[in-house]
């Protein structure tokens, strides 16, 4: 006796929804920053900033653009763990561009979605709608992808496809600059004048390539400071200009105090000098800027 079309329907679906429901129902934790409301949904929320778009393509599997082609409303034990005025849907979508995924992608992909209802309770239309998706791969199911998080799907528009490129292109570059992990060690000399001085900080990473900080004070000019990709500082070391890839390493990663280890072989007087300038980089750096958790 075949079995009822409630139970095909849920073996369906059952490994699938399995697969997804980490990233749907993660927690969204408090943001120190300006954040969009609470209710609004991934593919609703406008104004990205430069990190918020950089912490989302650089940790998915694959990040593509897609246009909906279908749209199939789980309801009931097929919607676990639903949020209050959310709906979930089954989506299939055709890809229309690639821009990170290593192995390809299907033309026709599976995934599932979390959505805000409007003030009446109903769900938004998103057959033909187009979207950026942030997506990681789902073992030996070559047509299916998981959402990295429920901010990972994204209304289409050629500036956020356009900013996305250009994290991707650098991040892929031979000269990307590396992940910045913490603070080694610093060191401070003392020029020949009073008021002149440079510090040399430098940063550990992911891949233990080189990355430091140097600022130089002279008397009535004000601090200048570069960051070297290399063992050597020379004249070619700038401070990064915001929004791009090197800046978001050093805003986002670095730690908001010196630690007491990096100084820990210098005077007193040296190392209150090295904590004030690493105090001077982050304020030309200026704040991270995410407005999502990560």
């Amino acid at each position: 006796m075949p079995a009822p079309a409630k139970n095909r329907q849920m073996l369906r679906f059952g490994t699938f929804l399995a697969i997804n429901l980490v990233a749907l129902t993660a927690p969204a934790p408090s943001i120190a920053q300006p954040a969009p409301a609470a209710a609004a949904p991934a593919q609703e929320i406008r104004g990205f900033s430069y990190s918020d778009l950089a912490d989302l393509a650089l940790t998915a599997q694959v990040v593509a653009g897609v246009t909906v082609v279908k749209a199939e409303r789980l309801k009931g034990e097929l919607a676990p763990n639903l949020a209050a005025g959310k709906a979930r849907f089954l989506i299939e979508a055709q890809t229309g561009m690639l821009l990170r995924g290593a192995d390809g992608l299907a033309g026709t992909i599976s995934y599932i979605v979390d959505v805000s209802l409007d003030a009446r309770g109903r769900a938004p239309k998103l057959k033909k709608a187009r979207f950026i998706l942030f997506a990681n791969r789902v073992p030996n199911r070559p047509q299916e992808i998981r959402l990295t998080s429920p901010y990972s799907q994204l209304d289409w528009t050629q500036t956020t496809e356009s900013a996305l490129r250009a994290i991707l292109t650098e991040a892929t570059a031979p000269s990307a600059p590396p992940l910045v992990t913490g603070i080694g060690n610093a060191f401070h000399v003392p020029g020949a004048i009073p008021g002149e001085s440079e510090s040399q900080i430098f940063l550990t990473t992911a891949d233990n390539r080189p990355i430091s900080l140097s600022i130089l004070r002279r008397p009535g000019e004000q601090p200048q400071w570069a960051v070297a990709l290399g063992e050597m500082v020379d004249d070619s070391a700038r401070a990064p200009a915001r929004d791009t890839l090197l800046w978001y390493r050093l805003a986002c990663f670095l730690p908001q105090r010196l630690p007491e280890k990096a100084v820990a072989a210098l005077s007193a007087g040296n190392a209150d000098a090295v904590r004030a300038d690493y105090r001077h980089i982050l304020d030309q750096l200026g704040p991270c800027g995410r407005t999502i958790p990560r």
